[in-house]
């Protein structure tokens, strides 16, 4: 039986061979993520394979717990690492009498399909998404098409780091051979689009290079690749939709071919972003509200549930309440929307992240971002003659920021958080002003989204997945007032010596 897992080991031990290392922070509020490390890194591990083990046996407890069944799948994203975290989670699964069916390198929707495909109640997807190379995780869920919340990734928690784990027989291993074409074929079975179509697909070096190229392609979209070849280095830029370098790359990229859009894939393929035909960024929460407008056309009595991130424009688009559509805001997380969705029949769900949710009949209920550009390319062919700059246009303009994510340690950024809602809360208790007006809204579901009197609106949030915070800002009225909320938002935050600098500035 494996030794307990501790929290801190030194590398290049013989102490750090033999005893599972597992730092608590690395369980997030819906799934995992740790600092593994990479050759030339001289940061301090969170985890060794020893604990990834442990991490297996305490899965395949919970999942058993649960009522789940023994079967699970299992698959990985590419990075130099990702495999080696796999076979080691996959040891630990089967000594805790898990049936585990290797799907092999893997998108985390590829995962999610097979559980329905197999028909396989769990799935443990190893993955840090978009996080630098270095970092692991995994993605996990016994509930199709739902993954992980707080209470299981808490009980999950106990279980390993208490050493808790059970073992048990019937273990099993079977490598499935040639899921991933079944994946890309499973998407492309529908009619191609009659539109002719050209768009950029880039991939930021991710695993999604190896998937939505192929998807694409046989649906007849004329396909632009950029940076599709798999390096888990990510030499060009983060293979993550919400950062303005990669948006800007497949801005420049649409001018230089003359595409009729670009969509940009994460690192795992559960998240897009769009860039339209002349070359401007599309926030992901205003490709909803464009989504939104498209689907509640075509269903009537459309329910959406969108996170706390994003756009005023779902509660307030007139062309939203007169197709009677109905918007709900929720707490921001692919497994917290992912749920919602599920729990309220919901026709969609959107976040500001990139991350979308499609019922039936356009999805099973998981994120998806290859079927988010499929939706996507669907809508174009519904709109004969207007390009998505057309469709971007057509909304009401609003002044909103991308995600900013300042640095703030994993130990303390809900301490932080905490500290500045009951800031907020105590501004407006005493009537003191937000950004030069009084404070009409203070919404705390998820961080604290504050609201000026007209509309302008701030959030702060903790990451639930790197330790950082998330800051948005959006404003109705102007680029000052967006701008002034910002500074305002900034300056409740620097009141806390432990939040650091952002990965990108308002602009």
């Amino acid at each position: 039986m494996l030794p307990v897992p501790v929290a801190e080991l030194t590398p290049g031990t013989a102490e750090f061979e033999n005893v599972p290392l597992v730092k608590p922070t690395g369980f997030r509020e819906y799934d995992a993520r740790w600092w593994f490390g990479h050759p030339g890194s001289q940061r301090i591990p969170e985890l060794n394979l020893l604990g990834v083990q442990a991490l297996g046996m305490g899965l395949a407890t919970l999942i058993r717990e649960l009522g789940a069944g023994p079967d699970i799948v299992a698959g990985h994203d590419y990075r130099s690492y990702s495999l080696s975290i796999k076979q080691a989670l996959i040891t630990g699964l089967v000594a805790g009498g898990a049936r585990v069916k290797d799907i092999g390198l893997a998108l985390s929707p590829t995962a999610y399909y097979a559980q329905f495909a197999l028909d396989v109640p769990s799935v443990a997807m190893v993955t840090a998404s978009h996080n630098d190379n270095g970092w692991t995780g995994v993605k996990m869920g016994c509930e199709r098409p739902l993954t992980f919340g707080p209470d299981e990734m808490g009980r999950l928690r106990d279980i390993v780091l208490g050493g808790q784990w059970q073992a048990a027989d019937g273990g099993a291993y079977e490598f499935v051979p040639g899921f991933a074409e079944r994946y890309i074929a499973h998407l492309a079975d529908r009619q191609p689009f009659e539109r002719k179509i050209r768009a950029v697909a880039a991939c930021g070096n991710g695993t999604a290079g190896a998937f939505a190229p192929a998807v694409l392609e046989r649906l007849g979209v004329e396909v632009i690749a950029m940076d599709t070849e798999l390096d888990h280095s990510f030499p060009n830029y983060n293979p993550n939709p919400e950062d303005m370098g990669m948006l800007r790359a497949m801005g420049k990229k649409v001018r230089e071919h003359g595409a009729d859009l670009a969509f940009g894939f994460d690192g795992d393929g559960d998240r897009c972003g769009v860039v339209d035909d002349e070359g401007e960024e599309i926030f992901a929460d205003k490709v909803g509200v464009m989504l939104a407008r498209d689907i509640s056309a075509v269903h009537a009595g459309a329910k959406f549930v969108v996170d706390v991130k994003s756009t005023g424009l779902f509660a307030t688009d007139d062309v939203l309440k007169d197709q009677g559509a109905s918007t709900e805001y929720w707490k921001t997380g692919h497994s917290y929307i992912k749920r919602r969705v599920s729990e309220t029949g919901a026709t969609a769900g959107f976040e500001k992240s990139g991350h979308f949710f499609f019922g039936e009949p356009i999805g099973r209920g998981y994120d998806d971002a290859l079927v988010t550009a499929i939706a996507v390319c669907g809508m174009l062919e519904r709109n004969p003659g207007r390009s998505m700059a057309d469709l971007r246009r057509a909304l009401p303009l609003t002044y909103g920021s991308p995600t900013m994510s300042p640095y703030c340690a994993d130990e303390v950024k809900y301490d932080v958080v905490s500290r500045v809602s009951e800031r907020l809360e105590a501004m407006r208790r005493a009537g003191e002003a937000i950004a030069g007006q009084a404070i009409a809204d203070l919404v705390t579901v998820n961080g604290a989204r504050v609201s000026a009197e007209d509309g302008t609106w701030g959030l702060i949030r903790a990451s639930s997945n790197e330790p950082k915070l998330v800051v948005v800002v959006e404003s109705p009225v102007s680029d000052e007032r967006k701008r002034a909320m910002f500074e305002a938002i900034d300056a409740l935050l620097r009141e806390n010596p432990e939040v650091g600098e952002y990965n990108q500035k308002l602009e």
